[in-house]
């Protein structure tokens, strides 16, 4: 196996090879290029960041979006992420629908030999990270490789994850955990206990998400 094969299937790989250098120039570039690009200019981004990575529907990247390769990322419909978000996508990173990042949010596949002789040869590793449907992450989140955050969750900002998050609920902390389980009750409020005053906001199906 390549390097760069090697990469791709979890192993443990060299960073110093050229093939894995030409991926991560070619990633650094359209980077730049999106991060270049005036608000302005939603047809551009939009390119650049489908080109980038793989996009399933209907996304925005605020600017300040810094990933290692963009080939190993996949976001689901409805993706939108806030400033400064950073993503070693050494492993693959899959985001499923409707997931909002707060700024400064950071997915860290990459990972490097405990011991510094064969961490100083160069060798590290990238394991897999997923983030189900309909997730919220906080501001200042850290997800370290090999982390499943499930379906419905909320993460509390500052938290660092280091272990995988079950279905629908609430998980904040260093390291993270299960805070609580989010319930239909949940659904009357919007910060605490101020609830709505009405529940028309409960029509997702009627929102064009590409106008937002």
């Amino acid at each position: 196996m390549t390097e760069r094969e090697k990469q791709l299937a979890g192993e443990l790989y060299c960073h110093q090879d050229e093939e894995i250098g030409a991926a991560f120039m070619r990633c650094s570039k359209l980077v730049h290029e999106f991060n270049s690009t005036a608000y302005d200019e939603e047809e551009s981004r939009q390119r650049i960041i489908r080109e980038l990575l793989h996009a399933k529907g209907t996304f925005h990247i605020e600017h300040g979006f810094l990933c290692v390769f963009g080939s190993n990322i996949t976001i689901g419909n409805n993706f939108f992420a806030n400033y400064n978000l950073v993503i070693l996508d050494v492993g693959k990173v899959k985001i499923g629908n409707n997931v909002m990042l707060a700024p400064n949010v950071a997915i860290y596949t990459a990972g490097h030999p405990v011991h510094y002789i064969p961490r100083n040869t160069g060798y590290e590793y990238g394991i897999d990270i997923t983030i189900g449907d309909n997730v919220w992450i906080g501001g200042n989140v850290v997800i370290t490789p090999g982390v499943k955050v499930g379906n419905g969750v909320v993460i509390g900002a500052g938290s660092v994850v280091t272990k995988d998050i079950p279905d629908n609920c609430i998980a904040a902390g260093n390291p993270a955990r299960v805070i609580r389980e989010i319930t239909d009750e949940d659904k009357h409020y919007y910060f605490k206990k101020r609830r709505f005053d009405v529940d028309d906001y409960l029509i997702p199906d009627t929102i064009d998400w590409s106008k937002i």
